[in-house]
This record gives C-alpha cells, sequence and structure tokens, in this order.
C-alpha cells in the first residue's frame, strides 16, 4: 500500500529501528546522495548508528557534502560484508521507484527479514516496500527527509541542512522547475538558516560541469534531430570511451528540451553488456504541462512528468526510432487532451 502522508506506523519504523541500512538508487544523482547522508544524519540526531550504502560511486556533485566518506559503494572493500551479509531490522530505500533500483545493495536473501520503508517522490513508484510513503507532489526526496524530522522533532540545522538543500537545489534546478511551490521555498529558507550556505551549493552542483563533459557534448551534438516537437541525440560507446564521461553525468536531456521548437526531448547511449551485447540508456525531458514519465514507465523505466528515463536492450539503429515514435504520440495525446480533442 502506497501513503502519500508520514504515517504513524512509518514514525515507529524509523524510532524503533536498531540495525539501519539506509540506501538510493543505482546511479545516484544530487537528490539521491542528499537524501542518503540527510537520513543518515536525522538518525544519528535520535542516537542510531546507520550503515549508508549505493551501488555507484556518489557523483562530483555530492563529494563535498558531510558525511559523504561514510557511504560505503560496491567498490569499498567492506561492502559485501558490512552491507550484504549483514542483517538488519529496518532498511530505508530513498529516491527509489522500483526494486531495481536498488541495485546490488539489497541483497534478498539476507535482508528480506528487515522492514523495508521507501521514501520518494516519483509518480511512478511501484510501491514495493512493506511501509511505502511516496509524495508525487514533494520536488525532491530531500523535501520529504525534511518533513519526517520535523515529525520527529530533529532541527534542521548543520550537516542535515545542508545535505538537504543540496536535493533541492539539484532536483529543481535550482527552483527553476514548474513544480516550486512556496512550500519549496519556505523550506529552502529555513535550511538557509540552519547554516546551509545556497550559493555554495548552487555553485557545487548546478553551475559546474567537468571538461570531459562539454568535449561529449561535442561529440553528441551533431547527432540532434527534431521532429514533431520532440528532439534526440545519440551517444555511441567510442564517444563515451573517448571523453572518460560516465553515462549518469552526460545531463544534457535537460539542454536539448530549452529549444523553441520542441516539448520533449531525449538522449540515448548505448552501452555494451558483459556478453556483448547492447542496451540502450534513455533519459527524457519536458516543458511544462508535459509527461515523458509515461512513456519510461511503459519501457520499464519511470521518473517524473518532467524527467524520466529507462534502459531497454538493443542498440542506436534500433531503438531509438521506435522510442522518438512513442514519445511524439504522448504529446500528440497530451496536446489533444489539452485542446478537448482526445
Amino acid at each position: 500500500m502506497i501513503e502519500t502522508t508520514i504515517t504513524p506506523a512509518l514514525l515507529a519504523a524509523v524510532r524503533n529501528g536498531e540495525r539501519i541500512l539506509c540506501l538510493s538508487h543505482v546511479k545516484p544523482d544530487g537528490d539521491a546522495v542528499g537524501s542518503l547522508l540527510g537520513m543518515g544524519w536525522l538518525l544519528r540526531s535520535l542516537g542510531k548508528a546507520p550503515v549508508l550504502a549505493l551501488q555507484d560511486t556518489v557523483p562530483d556533485e555530492g563529494r563535498g557534502l558531510p558525511g559523504v566518506e561514510e557511504i560505503l559503494t560496491d567498490a569499498s572493500p567492506d561492502f559485501e560484508r558490512i552491507v550484504r551479509q549483514q542483517a538488519f531490522d529496518l532498511i530505508v530505500c530513498l529516491d527509489a521507484s522500483s526494486p531495481d533500483r536498488m541495485g546490488t545493495v539489497y541483497h534478498p536473501p539476507v535482508h528480506e527479514s528487515a522492514t523495508l520503508v521507501v521514501i520518494d517522490h516519483h509518480v511512478t513508484n511501484t510501491g514495493f516496500g512493506a511501509l511505502n510513503w511516496v509524495d508525487p507532489s514533494s520536488v525532491s526526496t530531500t523535501q520529504m527527509v525534511a518533513r519526517l524530522a520535523d515529525a520527529l522533532e530533529v532541527p534542521l540545522t548543520g550537516p542535515l541542512a545542508e545535505c538537504l538543500l543540496t536535493g533541492l537545489v539539484t532536483d529543481t534546478l535550482c527552483f527553476s522547475t514548474s513544480n516550486v511551490t512556496p512550500r519549496t521555498l519556505e523550506l529552502a529558507m529555513r535550511l538557509m538558516e540552519g547554516g546551509a550556505n545556497l550559493a555554495l551549493i548552487t555553485q557545487r552542483t548546478v553551475n559546474r560541469r567537468p571538461y570531459r563533459l562539454i568535449k561529449l557534448w561535442s561529440l553528441i551534438l551533431p547527432t540532434v534531430n527534431l521532429a514533431d516537437g520532440v528532439i534526440w541525440a545519440s551517444a555511441t560507446p567510442e564517444m563515451l570511451a573517448q571523453t572518460g564521461m560516465p553515462t549518469s553525468e552526460v545531463g544534457l536531456s535537460s539542454y536539448l528540451v530549452t529549444a523553441d521548437e520542441a516539448d520533449m526531448s531525449a538522449v540515448f547511449i548505448e552501452q555494451v553488456n558483459g556478453d556483448g551485447s547492447t542496451r540502450v540508456e534513455c533519459s527524457f525531458r519536458a516543458k511544462p504541462g508535459f509527461n515523458v514519465a509515461e512513456v519510461a514507465f511503459a519501457l520499464g523505466g519511470g521518473g517524473h512528468p518532467a524527467a524520466a528515463g529507462c534502459t531497454v536492450e538493443g542498440d542506436l539503429a534500433t531503438i531509438p526510432p521506435r522510442v522518438v515514435a512513442a514519445l511524439q504520440a504522448a504529446r500528440r495525446r497530451q496536446l489533444a487532451a489539452r485542446h478537448g480533442t482526445a
């Protein structure tokens, strides 16, 4: 069952948990790392000693956050012993919409006896936990962690405030997305009053990018196409290898959707599987009033109306034409519904 508000059962689970594992999704972003670290600081304020874990390494935008060195990843020497082979009584999954997004952190043979609490703001969340608090009206999962801190009477100050504001800034592109409300800005003000430095966080996250990313964009941009309100581009494995950029940090779809003629954007990144087959990672963005989450969900992915993604087995010759056609069809349906002609 999915709840959209904090329930007594959720509060009791957090208060009573003793051996706690906190995790977030594969290929983490600022909200994933911010909410994970924020939950860690919240639990420490309650006198607990949680284990924090991610499958993948922390992205650049999260590496300056307080407590980041405590996060164990798949590459950590003690990951198997401390994370996958240790029994917990409570597992808190943050910012992940489906169980596969937990990656290698969640190990059912050892972990399935624990109470799994899911805290997430994605509209496509599948409700895979024992307790599911899913609030799509929240702009970030860190906003939800702040509400949980209030409910548990934990002050929004110090490291907790810095981690939570990082998620707010990154998931709203510095408060520029259409889902930002006065409540969002009020929380940002509270976190700043608690010691979080908005200018520093903005510079460390949305206002920076490495040279190798700019080089990768220069290779991808010649592939750009636009048709029927959808703009898209593709990246080959050779482009990624040439620049050394992780696919989780490409970030081009947000730029493409700024085109005046586009309502939706897509970036397709081909990756090689271990068996030599290929898959295509798809990143979607939409202007306000349009929804790309429905296409992502239909393809096995998830996300928000304005930002979503999925991974599809196949290659750049076959997947982009099929997915672009689905986006164009979704756009036509949404325009027809808006104009009452559906």
